[in-house]
């Protein structure tokens, strides 16, 4: 008889533990989040300027976005890793070790020489530190979703797993507010020189308050059981590729559809837009930051809502109501910003955020519920981290280059709304399996294919959809 102190549902007994993996899993994120994001506000707003201003101011922008975008490329890398330790050591360890990661590297960006005084080693560094965040990135995701899901009663997974994603407007909201702070401590020129440091080198007080958070938290219930029954699977990337490739792919295609939309804003892209001096706006920097960060909690209300809503009426059923609103949203969006008014353009981000909440909140109960617990930790990265690619990685280099091409913003919705539908398709093609058994009983039955036109396993049990 297995001795967890978990029931057989993977759900905690006691209301303190679970109140403390909702509380772990919010704080760890919004830290990695906060590194990664105040790395894209810099890209939008200096980076150009003071690593890559050889380049010429148009192209100078061009090459910081890109900078943003190479560490998707990485993050798979980062999942992979992860995702085998995870599977087979645990989600927990996982977890502090992308943490501390992506923390150093985003405090060493703050103490990086600027091209002025090293020459071309400036941006190669800078290149190798958005690296090493997206390696963390690309680990971090898969382990704080399967603590909250795995810990959850089975009727509140979806809220249980909406406490991760908050981390993402959470981590929005600190990073924009603290680089709208250091432009009102050190305004003009001293930004350029020193203000836009601060931000990177407080990640390190942020840092050991997530680390003290995750290690005062129990292992994933499911995780527990595998051990203990020694089922953990020798090369879970593989038998993820062997065996759910087609998921994969759909899945990414999933997160691929918000992560476009999201990064408009996550990725700098309106930040740079909105305040450039060469642009058709030229807002000040602080009140467009102070915007991002009011648009940051919509998206957080909004996310968490969207987890609530899940429990209710179905992950497959809320998305689709998500995708509709992020494409109102889209096409609300520059007409609003285009006005110049700063409080039209958080209205314009207000409205988006909505429908990115909605796509964005059921994602950790909805890819936690497609994989297999002996396969999860991989399954859920790797979806995660190609519809990283999919989507965000090069949004904003996309967006600027198609403003520079056609002269309108105009070709930046269609390629949002583009986006936006395609996360539609891919979701009207899964099942939904809100409620299906996580625990390694019923390996079986979460092995059937979730793929619509695919042949389910004939053990398996119907779920909804």
């Amino acid at each position: 008889m297995s001795t967890s102190p978990f029931t057989p549902t993977g759900s905690i007994r006691s209301q303190t533990d679970r109140r403390r993996v909702v509380f772990a899993t919010v704080i760890g994120t919004t830290v990695e989040w906060y590194d990664f994001f105040i790395y894209a506000s810099a890209a939008g707003l200096v980076f150009g300027q003071l690593f890559f201003a050889p380049a010429g101011p148009q192209f100078a922008t061009v090459l910081s976005f890109l900078t943003v975008g190479v560490s998707f490329l990485f993050r798979p890398l980062g999942a992979f890793l992860a995702g085998h330790f995870g599977d087979r050591y645990g989600r927990r360890q996982v977890l502090v070790v992308t943490l501390i990661l992506m923390g150093l590297a985003t405090a060493l960006v703050g103490l990086l020489p600027t091209y002025e005084a090293i020459g071309i080693a400036a941006p190669i560094f800078l290149i190798l530190l958005r690296v090493l965040q997206g390696i963390s990135a690309g680990g971090e995701w898969g382990g704080a979703v399967l603590m909250a899901v795995e810990h959850a009663p089975t009727a509140r997974r979806g809220l249980f797993g909406a406490s991760p994603q908050i981390g993402v407007p959470l981590g929005l909201l600190l990073a924009s507010g603290a680089m709208a702070l250091m432009t009102v401590i050190a305004p003009g020129d001293a930004f350029l020189a020193w203000g836009w440091r601060v931000p990177f080198l407080f990640s390190v007080v942020l840092i050991a308050i997530g680390y003290w958070v995750r290690r005062r938290v129990e292992e994933s219930p499911v995780f527990t059981e595998i051990a203990e029954r020694r089922e953990r699977t020798r090369m879970p990337i593989v038998k993820v590729f062997r065996k759910h490739a087609l998921l994969v792919v759909v899945a990414a295609l999933v997160f691929a559809g918000n992560n476009a939309v999201g990064y408009m804003t996550t990725g700098g892209y309106i930040q740079n837009y909105a305040t450039n001096p060469e642009g058709p706006l030229k807002l000040e920097r602080g009140p467009v930051l102070w915007a991002v960060a009011a648009s940051a909690v919509t998206w957080l209300a909004a996310t968490w809502f969207a987890g609530w809503l899940s429990d209710r009426i179905g992950r497959r059923t809320t998305y689709i109501i998500g995708w509709i609103l992020q494409l109102v949203g889209v096409f609300a969006l520059f007409p609003l910003v285009n006005t110049g008014n700063v409080g039209l353009l958080f209205l314009g981000l207000a409205i988006l955020t909505i429908g990115l909440g909605f796509t964005y909140g059921p994602q950790a109960a909805l890819y936690s519920e497609l994989f297999p617990a002996s396969i999860r930790f991989s399954g859920v990265s790797i979806s995660y981290a190609i519809g990283a690619i999919l989507g965000g990685a090069f949004a904003p280099t996309i967006a600027t280059a198609l403003v520079q091409a056609t002269g309108s913003t105009l070709s930046v919705t269609w390629y949002l709304a583009g986006m936006t539908l395609l996360g539609l398709v891919a979701t009207l093609l899964l099942r939904d399996r809100t409620g299906i058994p996580l625990g390694p009983d019923h390996e079986a039955e979460q092995a059937a294919s979730p793929i619509r036109g695919t042949r389910r396993a004939a053990a398996a049990e119907p779920v909804r959809g």
